[in-house]
């Protein structure tokens, strides 16, 4: 059966396929409607329909943006309990990095246009023009009103089978955490210097680049990784290189 595009639906079908993609029943869809409608068309309705009534479109309805607020209270109370509940025996520091690549308009950008959110978004015509369907702070957003939408009809435990599901799960160690900071912070800590990341390998065309970097402590390589960035290789390695570092500081054999 042939695949018909999301734009082509009508908002009803697209409303019965987001739940779908959620996978969760609405009891009210009328908060799932919300969620996706941005403040660009929200306002465009309002000027239409208060046209002949002479009231302001600023006292109309403003979209999702409530919701969005609601929903990043909830994502951060979700992602703050599951760290605490994974990692509390680390430091403060590390889960407050955590937390936040994990709720980062980013990271959040990232996770919505992975869902083809984007596809379900009501948005007004001045925004549509600009590209407003794939910003990521439009994705961002939609993605915190629709966790809203979902606690405000499920409870927070549906809500937190989307996150957990969604972003937590499909989150990248590299991509939530500034693991070289952390390594810096436990050399300091227990006095062994400064790391060093040096570039050892470059190969392909100019478009799928990819590198290799070696994490250096004195004269002693402690990892190597290769990506299709340098960022993200110094990132790997730093990650690889503190995880061999507390495994030594448990087992009492620190050099």
């Amino acid at each position: 059966m042939r695949r018909i595009p999301q734009e082509q639906l009508s908002e009803e079908q697209q409303i019965a396929n987001l739940q779908q993609l959620l996978e969760h029943k609405f009891s009210d869809v009328g908060l799932l409607e919300c969620a996706v409608t941005h403040s660009s068309l929200a306002y465009e309705r309002a000027q239409e329909h208060f046209a002949e009534e002479e009231v302001q479109p600023e006292k109309a309805d403003r979209g999702n943006e409530q919701m969005e607020f609601l929903g990043d209270a909830v994502l951060g109370m979700i992602v703050a309990e599951w760290l605490y509940r994974k990692y509390g025996g680390d430091d403060e520091g590390r889960l407050t990095r955590l937390r936040a690549g994990l709720v980062s308009r980013r990271n959040l950008s990232r996770v919505a246009a992975r869902m083809g959110l984007s596809n379900y978004l009501r948005l007004g015509r001045g925004e549509e023009r600009s590209g407003g369907r794939n910003k990521a702070a439009v994705l961002a957003d939609a993605l915190e009103a629709v966790i809203a939408a979902v606690y405000l009809d499920g409870g927070l435990s549906a809500a937190t089978s989307l996150v957990e599901r969604e972003i937590i799960a499909g989150a990248k160690p590299t991509e939530i955490e500034d693991w070289k900071s952390s390594l810096q912070e436990w050399l300091q800590r227990n006095h062994k210097g400064r790391a060093s990341y040096v570039p050892v390998a470059e190969k392909g065309p100019d478009h799928e680049k990819i590198f290799t970097v070696e994490l250096r402590l004195a004269s002693e390589v402690l990892a190597q990784s290769t990506a299709s960035s340098k960022k993200e290789a110094e990132q790997e390695c730093a990650r690889t290189a503190l995880e061999k570092l507390r495994s030594a500081e448990a087992e009492g054999v620190l050099f």
